[in-house]
């Protein structure tokens, strides 16, 4: 059953540059504190959605040529809303809870922990202070971050898909490629990430196979408020 629930998800969102990977909720249960945990039974079939470099052109670009007047918040979270909204269509007789990125609880908390699920699903290594064995940041705070075997840290984790009527009982769970091996590496990749996240370093860590166009990291790099002009849009107030 999981098998044709995320071939259906790869038909639908592939073509558009997201990618899809199956887990179990217990699986992501199993690692964080009950505060971030998701409501629903271990065995239920769940789907971490990333953005490749290629939606830029492959989705957002014709999304906003078609939907430019009704653009009211950030253009990516629309567009990736308008895409992962849709699947619903593909599942007529299944329940699909989606939960983005950027949604958050009444107590500020994210709704889901993003690089965790991503980690937990096999899509992409999240590194973290643990996996330096000698740590030189005393009593620095470092957050972690994922890196993904195929494009770096050129990605974004958009949302999950839940399934909860589906129990993926005998799904197997996949681990992670560890794509930053060594020590010297993976202190690296923290310090960039940590002390010079805005530069992008961090995300040419490990050879890539594909990074984002000149045009995009033009787009990601200009303040929310502006990205609109630099997209021709007009930015209504809400």
């Amino acid at each position: 059953m999981e098998e044709r629930v995320a071939e259906r998800l790869r038909g639908a969102l592939g073509p558009c540059g997201f990618e899809v990977h199956a887990f179990k909720v217990g699986w992501y249960n199993a690692v964080l504190q009950p505060a971030f945990h998701l409501p629903y039974p271990d065995d239920t079939l769940a789907f971490v959605v990333l953005s490749t470099p290629s939606m830029f052109d492959k989705a957002l670009k014709p999304f906003l040529n078609k939907e430019q007047l009704k653009i009211i918040r950030d253009p990516v979270d629309q567009c990736v809303s308008h895409h992962l909204s849709r699947v619903k269509e593909k599942f007529p007789d299944q329940k699909v809870d989606i939960i983005f990125d950027y949604e958050i609880l009444p107590s500020r908390k994210p709704k889901f922990l993003a690089q965790t699920a991503a980690h937990v699903a096999g899509a992409a290594y999240y590194y973290q202070r643990k996996d330096v064995k000698l740590d030189p940041w005393g009593k620095k705070k470092i957050y972690g971050v994922c890196i993904h075997p195929k494009y770096g840290g050129w990605f974004a984790i958009r949302g999950l898909l839940l399934f909860p009527d589906i129990q993926a009982v005998f799904l197997e769970q996949p681990a992670p490629v560890d794509c930053v091996s060594t020590e010297e590496k993976r202190i690296e990749l923290l310090e960039l990430f940590n002390s010079h996240w805005q530069d992008g370093r961090y995300r040419d860590i490990i050879e890539v196979k594909e990074r984002y166009s000149e045009e995009q990291k033009a787009y990601f790099a200009t303040p929310p408020r502006e990205r609109f002009t630099l997209l021709g849009l007009t930015h209504e107030a809400h």
